[in-house]
């Protein structure tokens, strides 16, 4: 497995990461089997994954203590990035969603903060993060200066509770905001070659400054494995309603792009899903491709995409296929 850095901080982590949005379950994603996930997380650094990527709102605290257990006699072989900035203990901070019962908030106050990282801490059973991201940045009225919150992100990393500061879902104008306080190591952004708006600012300044980003939803939460055929049905709820390319007329449109690189998935002996990552892996300005797995296979199958490397000439026509898909109707 290939490894980059993350931007300053001096952590090496492999180019392929394992997200475990997925496995905290819940309304998005039904039901998960803890059993089944923790195996997922070990085949995947088994496979030469090292990165793995948590939230506390992911099933509400079941993500981070899964990949916990998961991690408990093998801390030392994984990057643990995890993240801060979404509330539901009180009122403080903005309203976001609603999910089982319970209001979650955008709050990057430095006293949430640091109530989530403790949190965060017990769950994952250890005693550093590696990786904290602002999950998604404050909004009036509770809108705390980027200031005040990355003053609290570098005490924590002065007192060793996390050595690594990222944030996602940020514009440029907020990661200067992030980078006139101290180090920002890591942005993460959502991409794929079926959402490729940040290419115009986000991985152009990424490139620029040095900061490490760690993409994700890269296969559009499977659709780009070409496995989520036309028989396969969108429940309401599920997170895939959000995304138009699952709408019946544009699905179709993708998976007949996807059948056209039958070629390419040939010549070098692998899955269109792990076509998809190479691809977005040579693209510049990403550093690292985050991809869920609930199953062992899946992490396996997605970690072989880090060793694969497309020559230009297939890049080139990938994207000319992509871009020739225009917008989702």
């Amino acid at each position: 497995m290939r490894t980059r850095m993350l931007g300053s901080s001096g952590i090496e982590a492999s180019v392929v990461a394992l997200g475990t949005w997925a496995i905290g379950g819940g309304p998005w994603w039904g039901p998960t089997d803890d059993e089944t996930s923790v195996r997922a997380v070990h085949a995947a650094l088994d496979a030469g994954i090292t990165l793995i990527d948590t939230a506390p709102v992911y099933g509400f605290g079941r993500s981070e203590e899964v990949v916990g257990r998961a991690l408990r006699d093998r801390r030392s072989s994984a990057v643990v990035a995890t993240k801060c900035g979404l509330w539901w203990d009180d009122e403080s901070g903005t309203p976001f969603f609603t999910q089982l019962g319970r209001s979650v908030r955008r709050s990057l106050d430095p006293r949430t903060i640091r109530v989530e990282v403790e949190a965060s801490l017990r769950r994952l059973g250890t005693d550093r993060i590696d990786v904290l991201q602002t999950h998604w940045q404050a909004v009036p009225p509770a809108a705390t200066p980027i200031a005040d919150t990355m003053a609290c992100l570098l005490r924590l990393k002065e007192e060793g509770k996390i050595r690594a500061i990222g944030a996602s879902n940020v514009s440029p104008a907020q990661m200067d905001a992030y980078r006139a306080g101290g180090a920002l190591d890591v942005c993460q952004p959502r991409y794929s070659m079926l959402d490729r708006h940040i290419e115009a600012d986000v991985l152009p300044y990424c490139h620029r400054h040095g900061v490490a980003t760690l993409v994700y939803s890269p296969l559009e939460q499977g659709l780009l494995t070409g496995a989520f055929g036309m028989d396969r049905g969108v429940q309401a709820g599920e997170f895939r309603t959000a995304i138009p390319w699952y709408e019946p007329a544009n699905r179709q449109r993708v998976l007949d792009m996807l059948a056209g690189w039958k070629d390419l998935t040939e010549r070098h002996a692998c899955s269109v899903g792990q076509l998809v990552i190479a691809w977005t892996l040579q693209q510049e300005g990403v550093t690292c491709a985050l991809v869920g797995a609930r199953k062992p296979e899946q992490a396996i199958e997605n970690a072989a995409a880090g060793d694969l490397v497309l020559a230009a000439s297939d890049l080139a026509r990938m994207r000319r296929d992509v871009e020739s898909l225009g917008h989702p109707e």
